[in-house]
């Protein structure tokens, strides 16, 4: 069901996808008025409660801006718009979002953004590495593995390749590339690699159910 900014109410909802789009005009920073957003107030609250999250583009802008995630969202480094079908490597499959990956799996998902350079002081990017919070990372058909980013694997010059990150719960996650614009072989490039997201909670909750 779709949840006006204005609410503070999230309803009988088990879960919210920050969608992608440019909130506001994306003035100041990508993300940072929606962060103050009534229905924000409630989602921080019942993400730190363990509700699962997703935060798509904008979303996962709105998600640092809430410090729901670390780290911060600027803009491409080369000052351009993207849009392109990209690749990245799956780095976690254990997050309620992810468990219908494998990791080390590669796949394509498309990317459109305009702020999408991921960027944290060298601590937390160590803390995420250890913690195992890199979801994705970019990856490119000239080397995969490894920084620093190359201008192909790297399109927007994210730190480490960072394409997607989680809390240390793993209830939110928030990735730059669009897996819903990958989820009908009839639309688009008609590859469904980010079709598993959504299979994925599925399966959080139908196994939470069962347990």
């Amino acid at each position: 069901m779709p949840l006006w900014h204005k609410d503070r109410s999230l309803g009988q909802v088990d879960a919210v996808v920050l969608p992608g789009g440019f909130s506001y005009g994306d003035y100041l920073r990508a993300g940072s008025i929606s962060r103050f957003s009534p229905v924000m107030g409630t989602v921080v609250e019942r993400a730190r409660e363990g509700m699962p999250v997703l935060g798509i583009c904008n979303g996962f802008q709105v998600l640092t801006e809430a410090h729901l995630l670390p780290g911060a969202m600027l803009g491409n480094e080369h000052l351009h718009f993207i849009c392109r079908d990209q690749k990245l490597r799956v780095e976690n499959a254990g997050t309620a979002w992810t468990t219908d990956y494998e990791a080390g799996q590669e796949i394509h998902i498309p990317l459109k953004n305009m702020d999408g350079r991921y960027v944290a002081d060298e601590r937390t990017l160590d803390m995420l590495e250890a913690e195992g919070r890199v979801v994705f990372r970019y990856a490119g058909d000239d080397d995969s593995t490894g920084y620093p980013p190359t201008e192909q694997a790297s399109p927007n010059g994210s730190l480490r390749r960072i394409a997607g990150i989680c809390n240390a719960e793993g209830n939110v996650v928030g990735l730059m590339p669009h897996p819903e614009h990958a989820t009908d072989p009839l639309v688009g490039t008609g590859r469904t690699d980010g079709l598993p997201f959504f299979t994925s909670i599925l399966r959080t909750f139908v196994e939470g159910a069962a347990a």
